[in-house]
């Protein structure tokens, strides 16, 4: 049976007047995370690693720096899309696990309903998801939050096994038709990485 495996990174710098959302949950702090989006790191690195074990490329070749559909977006969006590539190309997860960078909020009171949440979201059992918290010590980037992911991923052998993703987000389906089109246009032409841009899209 042929297996991958994915990494993912990502961050993020805090930003007042704005809510926190880590692994698509609402947090109560001060700041949230800046971002072309909702900023969730926690999902964006998981996303990305999903996509690069499939060799799908990365949420900016899905959705380009400045785009406006994608401003403000929930993040589980992006982690829908990267469940239908997975999709696409045979495989399912086996499991995941992730480690989080950050000097508050302290992840392990919610780490718990983290590891549900995201299971969910991923439609995989809990005892998948490894969700940890590190503090930056000596990075001097208190005010940042950062997120690795690593997902393996496991070929289906009959086609039949595979669920469609499509409901995983159930919230989200007004959005289902984008994603397609996106999906298409990625499979249909050559992939072109956008060009350069200082603001982190995601």
């Amino acid at each position: 049976m042929s297996m991958r495996i994915g990494y993912g990174w990502d961050s993020h710098a805090f930003k007042p007047g704005v809510p926190l959302k880590i692994g698509g949950l609402a947090i109560d702090h001060p700041e949230g995370l800046a971002g072309h989006s909702d900023g969730d790191v926690l999902l964006h690195a998981i996303t990305d690693a999903l996509l690069g074990a499939v060799s799908a490329g990365d949420i900016g070749t899905f959705f380009p720096p400045g785009d406006p559909r994608w401003k403000n977006a929930d993040s589980a969006i992006f982690l829908n899309l990267a469940l239908e590539e997975i999709q696409n190309a045979g495989y399912r997860i086996v499991n995941i696990d992730t480690t989080l960078v950050l000097a508050a909020p302290k992840i392990g009171p919610i780490a718990g309903e983290l590891r549900e949440h995201v299971a969910d979201l991923l439609d995989i059992e809990p005892n998948a998801v490894g969700i940890k918290a590190k503090t930056p010590e000596g990075l001097s980037v208190d005010h940042v939050a950062q997120a690795h992911a690593v997902v393996l991923l496991e070929q289906v052998e009959d086609p039949t096994e595979l669920k469609s993703m499509t409901a995983v987000i159930e919230s989200q389906r007004q959005l289902e038709d984008v994603v397609k089109d996106l999906v298409s246009q990625v499979h249909g032409e050559p992939v072109r990485k956008p060009t350069f841009d200082t603001e982190d899209i995601t």
